[in-house]
């Protein structure tokens, strides 16, 4: 999995690729981790990832409690198709903000 980062003022955007994974979902918190604090709103893009399994799903739930907490918000861009599938089959396309 590969993870880039642009920070703007009050906003992250973690730029995600590959497969997020119970071997790699650590890597996407330890990312993030120590970063949301004071943000108004995390934006991850997707537009390179290929595969994301229920620990995936995990850590965005995680990530969507603590900006909940701050009054901030949770972007999911770029999603591919694939991934909007699981999104889709397990009904966080109702719960997040998925563009």
């Amino acid at each position: 999995m590969t993870i880039d980062e642009v920070r703007e003022q009050d906003q992250l955007t973690l730029i995600v690729g590959g497969r997020l994974d119970t071997a790699t979902a650590p890597q996407l918190e330890r990312a993030a981790e120590g970063r949301l604090e004071g943000l108004q709103k995390l934006v991850l893009d997707f537009s390179d990832l290929e595969y994301i399994s229920s620990a995936g799903l995990r850590v965005l739930l995680a990530f969507r409690r603590i900006m909940d907490k701050q009054k901030g918000t949770v972007v999911v861009t770029s999603v591919t198709e694939n991934v909007r599938e699981v999104f889709a089959i397990t009904g966080l396309n109702k719960i997040l903000n998925i563009q």
